[in-house]
């Protein structure tokens, strides 16, 4: 697992990314993305604003007719200058593309399309993009409908973050908030079954009972779930783990709940694991 629930009294811990990295604030503009697969699917998302791409010819020749996007501009370069304007050592795969953030989707728009059954994914301050970024693409594997994070003191989905989603970064809705003890109880409203996952929980995620609509809930490493995010859980479950082993990293943890969740209880309970809903268009 990924740590414990936030006590009282326990002092905070420092939230952010890898020693040494500075992240930019969101409204900073924008990003570049790299890797064949993080580029090809932001150029299909038509809610991805996209400026800039910079690509080799085999390249280029991969993404196909994605590349025609309205007021897209198109260098084809080699390959040392696609990784000129790119993070030392990235992997870029001949291929570059400048981007701006997506646009804000509000936490009710998403709920406003979901059906009987749905299941969402909440990230209390998982703050590296490389984390983030693994935790989307397995988020989309498994059919989650919606991620929702809070505004501040969550990862940014920037390059790196796109690059360990391959993709999935514009594959699901990532819905900010404000405050997310605020959007669980919305959440509750809306008939989810709230879970947080915790490494000292009683109950394993393989017993929990099945519910046509959850919301799995997990903290960041180390620190867990904090204890005013965690007061808006209707229950806490754990996974299951040999005892010479701690804790998992959190973007292995969310893969292995999301698993149960999706194909051990609802297989159990009779439903066919369902497909994640896209963003609505526009």
């Amino acid at each position: 697992m990924t740590g414990r629930r936030e006590r009282s009294g326990r002092p905070p811990r420092p939230a952010g990314g890898r020693r040494g990295e500075t992240r930019a604030p969101r409204e900073s503009g924008r990003y570049w993305f790299w890797g064949h697969h993080a580029v090809l699917a932001a150029l299909r998302n038509p809610r991805r604003p996209v400026h800039r791409l910079l690509a080799t010819r085999p390249a280029l020749e991969r993404l196909g007719g994605a590349v025609e996007r309205p007021g897209l501009e198109i260098r084809i370069v080699p390959p040392r200058e696609v990784a000129r304007v790119l993070p030392e050592g990235a992997t870029h795969q001949g291929v570059a593309l400048e981007v701006a953030p997506l646009p804000p989707v509000p936490l009710e728009r998403i709920l406003a399309i979901q059906g009987a059954r749905s299941l969402f994914l909440v990230l209390d301050q998982i703050t590296d993009p490389r984390n983030f970024g693994a935790i989307l693409r397995t988020a989309v594997a498994m059919g989650v409908d919606a991620v929702v994070v809070q505004e501040r003191r969550s990862a940014e989905p920037n390059g790196a973050c796109a690059r360990a989603a391959a993709g999935a970064l514009d594959l699901i809705p990532v819905v900010e908030v404000v405050n997310l003890a605020r959007a669980l109880a919305r959440l509750d409203e809306a008939g989810y079954r709230v879970t947080g996952l915790d490494a000292e929980a009683e109950t394993p995620v393989e017993a929990l009972p099945h519910a046509p609509r959850r919301a799995l809930v997990f903290g960041s490493e180390g620190r867990g779930i904090r204890r005013l995010v965690g007061a808006h859980c209707h229950e806490f479950a754990r996974i299951v783990m040999d005892p010479r082993m701690e804790s998992l990293n959190v973007s292995v943890a969310c893969g292995i709940a999301l698993y149960v969740v999706r194909r051990v209880l609802e297989g159990r309970a009779g439903t066919p694991a369902a497909s994640g809903r896209g963003i609505p268009a526009g």
